[in-house]
Formats: structure tokens, C-alpha cells, sequence
């Protein structure tokens, strides 16, 4: 890629004079970068990390856009009002982030935005039956209004494929779609089918030499591409180390390079999409809710905070900073984080507290049963909570990323991984109170026998219904839990990145506790306070807030610099 163009005179200070300077290189940071080049903006991206993609390469890939063109395309009844009305129901009202200016400003680029990565490029595809999380509240959807890519060859991207962030998990080439059926496979022919479909992908992949990825790598991979044809300039290993303000003004960053540090100018603005501060212990206890872990999250590791304690240095309001993006977490026995998602909604199980009662719709989105697990440890002990299983799940689905029927000895030896005859030798091992759990057993199978669940609801959703299993009638997610042997393993309220941070306006610009906007300075992603508010309310929440208003803040400063051309 080229780099930034050097007006630089001797002895000016700056090291780097460009219009644009983007912090971080998540997907928002690229839609950004794409918008400046188009309107013939000189661009920098700087990475503090030495791999591109930011949390964004680790995710499911996915983009949340209400009354999206790809998802009217294929069906999906939507509209402007449903849009407000489902935002309304779902996110509601909580402060200064989801201000009715910041939500319509959101909504309003949902469709230039789609269209204008569509002409960069990049195939998005609807992804069919992926709900809505909250799709019984009014303006929901149960069909998705959430967009994935095509799959994505690695080789595309030159030697740019070794510095491309990794999950971590196995590089297996998944549709959105396809991971409800993998999870009961090889239980169901429809596991079965998509198993022998993904299978042949990956041998007719290996056969034409060809890299193919999935979820977030096939998202970032695509922007990158782009922004490589775009001849977009892109630092990697690259830190903030402050923001350099004039006369109240953000007019660059100060960062270290290859041993040194350099003055970079931002004529037009500077756009943070640093990611929030997972990994950052001190800022976790000051602000977030007790306890926590870093070694329960799964952001990435470059989500250390410091460009947001930058900003607050220089004025900036914050708002949030106790929400994450909850995820509830196991621990394996290295102590990596593994998520529980499509387990919960599966029959034969449970999530209890330590008293053994049950306190949340197990089938619910992530970030509702975390919020969920915290609230329930002000009452009673839900950090960590445990989830039940009895042998019928232990033996049809997948747990992570193993098969069911298959449980490696080292999650029993370990403790990871509970088991035992009856649900009291269970409950003993896991320091649960042993006549509640056999209680609340026996009043979730009383109800389960029929597929009801009056207590939670679970499976009354789509959403729930989703990672159900189909098979099991008239309720895909509850059945009873009373074969034996039984199985248990902790969870915790991980994360995959904080969802607090800088307070911005309805064009991304960075807020002072006064209201007042920082000029030049400019926000979006992790590192912000969420337009979504203290709610996931459907699948690419978070990446599709990264992607509009680094779209709207590029947007801002081309206008700025228009009217400033105009009047000089």
C-alpha cells in the first residue's frame, strides 16, 4: 500500500501530515477509510497491534442493519417505522448514546452505507432466520435483519495473510446459517447434511489451493482487499500514544513507530475505533461491575483502554462504562474462554446459582443472561453459575467446538467438566445447595414433559428457537433434565469487548461533559458508548454501530472541509 503523502516543512514538528488519521483497524475504521478515499481524502490507518482486523476479524462477521436493501432483496419485510419502532422497544432510552438525534442518524445510513460497500465490493448476504434477539417486541423480526459475506479466500490478500488477526478458533469455512445444524450433528440428519456440505467445501478448497474463511475473517478479509485496491496506507504495529490538540483542537496523534516517536497531522480529523478496554485490569475495576476477570474475556488483545483515558485527558465525556458485550464463558483446562451460545438453547439443560435455582431464559442472547448473571449475584451466588446437562445433551450436541458424544478425560480429571450419577452427587461437587437444585429439577420437568417453560419462556422466541433442536417437539429448547449420568460446567460473565466508553453526537464527534463537541476529534466502535445502549438486540450489533458511524463521521469532516474550502 502507498504511504501517506509527506507535505511535511522542515521543521514544522509533524513527521506525517495527511486529512484523515483512523485509529485502530477494525471494520468501522475501513468503511471509513473507503469513504475518504472515494471523496479524495489522503488517509492513514494505524494499528497498535502488529495483526490487522481488530475485534472485528474475531467475530461472527455479521452486521446488524435495520431496513437493509439485501434483506428487502430477499424477502424481509421491513421499513423505516418498524425500524424505529423495534429500536424503541428494544434499546428504549438510557442516556446520551441512544438520543433519538444518535438512533435516527443510525437508521437514516443504513441503506447509503449498505449500497456504498455493495460498489466497494463486498457481497453481503442476508442471513436467513437469524432473528432478531427481541423479535416478540414490536418491530421485530424473526427472519433477520442481519447481513454476513461470502466466504473469503485468505490468498487474496498477498502478504498482508500473515498479518491478519486470528480468532484463535478452527479455521472452518461457516455460513451463519450453518452453525444451528452443526451443533447437533452428528445427532440429526440435518447436522449430518451440513457436516458432509462444509466438508466438501474444505476439500474442494484444498484441492484449488484456495484459503476460505468465514465470520469475521471473511468480513475483514473482503474490507481488506478493498482498502488494498484503494491503495489506502495501513500501520500496523503502530500505538497512540496521545492525542495533540491545538487551541482546543485535536489536530493528529502522537505515536510510536519502529522504535520512535512521530507527529502525525490530521487535517481533516482524527477517528478513534481503538476498541474499548477488556484487557485493561485497573480500568475494569474502576469501572465495571464485581467481579470480573480479564482471563474471562475473549476481545482481543489489543482492547487495553489507553486511547480512552487519552481522550478523557483531554476533555472528553464518557457514559456506560460498566456494560460489556456479555458473553457467557466457560474456562477449559489451559484456561482459554470458550463461550456457550447454541448450548443454552438446546433441551435437557439448565443454568442454576448456587442456591440450585434457575434465574434467567437460558436461550436468551449473550448479553441478556451476563447482564442477567450479574444481577442475580447481588441475591444470591451467579458468578460463577453452572450449566446442567443430562446425558441426552452431553451425547446429541455440541459443546464448543466438540462434538457430542465425544468428552475428552482431561475435562473430567481437570474439574472443568462435572460428572456424576445423580443430579445430588452433582450438585456436591459443585458446591451447589443440593435440595434447591433437586427443587428446581423437579419443577422445570413437571413443565419440560410438555415443552413449557411458565417460569422463563424459553423457546417462545425465534431467536430462542434458532440454536433449538428441531427434532425435539413441540419445544426445540426444553425437555427434561433427568437422564443420567449428569454433567456440569461453570460459567462466567465474559465478554467480547466493553460496550462504554466516549460519548458522541449523531456525526461521531467526540462530546465534552458539556455537551460541546472536541473538534477534529472523532469516535466509533468499542471505544464509544454504544447507540445500542445496555442492549444486543440483534446479530452484528456492535460491528454494524462501527461501520455507520465511521461512515458518518468521514461524512462530517468531507462537509467540513467543503465549507471551509468554500470560505476561504
Amino acid at each position: 500500500m502507498t504511504e501517506p503523502q509527506n507535505e511535511t516543512v522542515p521543521g514544522s514538528g509533524w513527521d506525517v501530515v495527511t486529512d484523515l488519521v483512523v485509529v485502530g483497524s477494525g471494520g468501522g475504521s475501513l468503511c471509513s477509510a473507503l469513504v475518504a478515499q472515494q471523496n479524495g481524502m489522503q488517509t492513514l490507518v494505524i494499528e497498535k497491534t502488529d495483526v490487522f482486523g481488530g475485534s472485528t476479524a474475531m467475530s461472527g462477521g455479521v452486521l446488524w442493519l435495520p431496513n437493509n436493501p439485501v434483506s428487502r432483496k430477499a424477502g424481509v419485510q421491513d421499513s423505516p417505522e418498524d425500524a424505529r419502532r423495534y429500536f424503541a422497544s428494544a434499546v428504549g432510552d438510557v442516556g446520551p448514546s441512544t438520543s433519538p438525534e444518535r438512533v435516527a442518524a443510525f437508521l437514516d445510513a443504513v441503506e447509503p452505507m449498505t449500497d456504498f460497500l455493495l460498489e466497494r465490493g463486498i457481497p453481503f448476504r442476508h442471513c436467513e432466520g437469524y432473528s432478531d434477539y427481541y423479535d416478540d417486541r414490536p418491530g421485530g423480526k424473526a427472519r433477520s435483519r442481519s447481513l454476513e459475506t461470502e466466504l473469503f479466500d485468505m490468498h487474496r490478500l498477498g502478504p498482508w495473510r500473515e498479518k491478519f488477526r486470528s480468532s484463535g478458533m478452527p479455521a472452518v469455512p461457516l455460513y451463519t446459517g450453518e452453525v444451528s445444524p452443526l451443533s447437533t450433528a452428528p445427532y440429526s440428519k440435518r447436522g449430518a447434511a451440513t457436516v458432509a456440505r462444509v466438508g466438501a467445501r474444505m476439500a474442494a478448497a484444498r484441492v484449488t489451493g484456495r484459503e476460505l474463511r468465514g465470520t469475521g475473517a471473511a468480513l475483514q478479509g473482503w474490507m481488506l482487499l478493498a482498502a488494498i485496491r484503494a491503495e489506502i496506507p495501513i500501520w500496523t504495529g503502530t500505538p497512540v500514544v496521545d492525542l495533540i490538540v491545538e487551541n482546543g483542537e485535536v489536530v493528529g496523534v502522537e505515536a510510536e513507530r519502529e522504535g520512535r516517536r512521530i507527529r502525525i497531522r490530521a487535517r481533516a480529523g482524527v477517528l478513534l475505533n481503538s476498541g474499548g478496554f477488556s484487557h485493561n485490569p485497573a480500568m475494569r475495576q474502576k469501572y465495571g461491575p464485581a467481579p470480573a476477570s480479564v482471563d474471562w474475556t475473549s476481545a482481543n488483545d489489543g482492547d487495553t483502554g489507553e486511547v480512552i483515558e487519552a481522550a478523557m485527558r483531554h476533555g472528553a465525556a464518557v457514559d456506560l462504562m460498566e456494560e460489556a458485550w456479555w458473553i457467557p464463558s466457560s474456562l477449559l483446562p489451559d484456561g482459554t474462554p470458550q463461550f456457550a451460545v447454541y448450548e443454552r438453547a438446546k433441551p435437557h439443560s439448565m443454568i442454576v446459582d448456587a442456591t440450585g435455582s434457575r434465574f434467567v431464559n437460558e436461550a436468551a442472547s449473550y448479553m441478556e443472561v451476563g447482564q442477567a448473571m450479574y444481577a442475580r449475584n447481588r441475591e444470591a451466588g451467579a458468578v460463577p453459575s453452572w450449566f446442567i446437562m443430562d446425558a441426552r445433551h452431553r451425547s446429541r450436541y455440541l459443546f464448543g467446538t466438540t462434538p457430542g458424544g465425544v468428552t475428552p478425560r482431561k475435562w473430567i480429571s481437570s474439574g472443568y467438566m462435572k460428572k456424576a450419577g445423580t443430579l445430588e452427587e452433582l450438585a456436591a461437587q459443585c458446591g451447589i445447595d443440593v435440595a434447591g437444585l433437586r427443587r428446581t429439577v423437579d419443577r422445570f420437568n413437571a413443565s419440560a414433559a410438555h415443552g413449557k417453560d411458565p417460569d422463563f419462556h424459553k423457546g417462545e422466541r425465534a431467536y430462542d428457537r434458532y440454536y433449538g433442536d428441531y427434532r425435539v417437539r413441540p419445544n426445540p429448547c426444553v425437555a427434561p433434565v433427568s437422564k443420567g449420568p449428569f454433567y456440569a460446567v461453570a460459567l462466567y460473565p465474559g465478554d467480547v469487548g466493553t460496550a462504554g466508553g466516549l460519548l458522541t453526537d449523531k456525526h461521531a464527534r467526540v462530546l465534552r461533559e458539556s455537551g460541546e463537541p472536541i473538534p477534529g476529534l472523532y469516535a466509533t466502535g468499542n471505544c464509544t458508548a454504544s447507540v445500542m445502549g445496555r442492549t444486543y438486540p440483534g446479530a452484528g450489533a456492535s460491528i454494524a454501530a462501527s461501520f455507520i458511524f465511521g461512515w458518518l463521521a468521514t461524512h462530517h469532516m468531507i462537509q467540513n472541509t467543503a465549507r471551509s474550502t468554500s470560505v476561504a
